[in-house]
């Protein structure tokens, strides 16, 4: 597949009411995986035949509904009415799970704590596994002194794959991830059993909201560009 060929939604310019995607005579690019990778989509349906996998999206696209109020005046009149936590309680149910995990950064203990509490509340068992359990050595990994954050000193390193496995280990049917660094969160979701969803992501700078960057790159984070 050539790069003019590969999809490319991001920078597709068709108003969203005509695109492909949207609607039966839609139009697209070259790149509209829509209209041109029909095989793909052909593959990604046949995952659906799984009894599993089809309940999961099933269940997913409910709750994604039930987050607005108001459908019954039209879709210019719908307004958000559920933040993600409250969905992330409400979607745990629907599946039926009952025990859940929760992985976390040392930089949101309070948070994780906090959460793990609302958690409990509302029923659920909640297996909770901090980055740096293990008490590993960065030493470990190649890192050399004056690539820590405490250079002198002893530091353990973030360890997601043995929080996908203490999870894994436990049997968690739902897994929560909160704050983990760039990278470690990949090696968490690549390690995990269960399904998994982020509920925060790390953003030191910016109180982890990330997007902030993204909505000022016109001004105040002009300078990443």
């Amino acid at each position: 597949m050539s790069r003019g060929d590969a999809s490319a939604c991001a920078r597709c310019k068709i108003d969203t009411s005509s695109r492909a995607c949207q609607e039966d005579s839609g139009q697209g690019p070259r790149s509209c995986p829509t209209l041109h990778q029909k095989p793909v989509l052909d593959r990604a349906l046949k995952e659906l035949d799984k009894p599993e996998i089809y309940e999961f999206a099933r269940q997913a696209s409910i709750q994604e509904a039930e987050g607005y109020g108001d459908r019954d005046r039209g879709y210019d009149r719908v307004r958000p009415i559920k933040p993600r936590i409250l969905e992330t309680i409400e979607f745990a149910r629907r599946m039926h799970y009952r025990k859940l995990g929760l992985v976390f950064c040392m930089g949101l203990r309070r948070e994780a704590q906090a959460v793990e509490g609302l958690l409990t509340d509302h029923g659920f068992e909640v297996i909770s596994a901090i980055c740096k359990i293990g008490r590993v050595p960065k030493e470990k990994i190649g890192i050399q002194e004056e690539e820590k954050i405490r250079i002198g000193e002893f530091e353990s390193m973030c360890n997601p794959i043995a929080q996908a496995l203490v999870l894994n280990e436990a049997k968690t049917e739902f897994n929560i991830v909160m704050g983990l660094c760039v990278g470690h969160d990949s090696l968490f979701l690549q390690y995990a059993e269960a399904p998994c969803t982020v509920l925060a992501v790390k953003d030191r700078v910016l109180g982890h909201n990330p997007l902030a960057a993204v909505y000022t790159l016109d001004s105040y984070y002009r300078s990443l560009k």
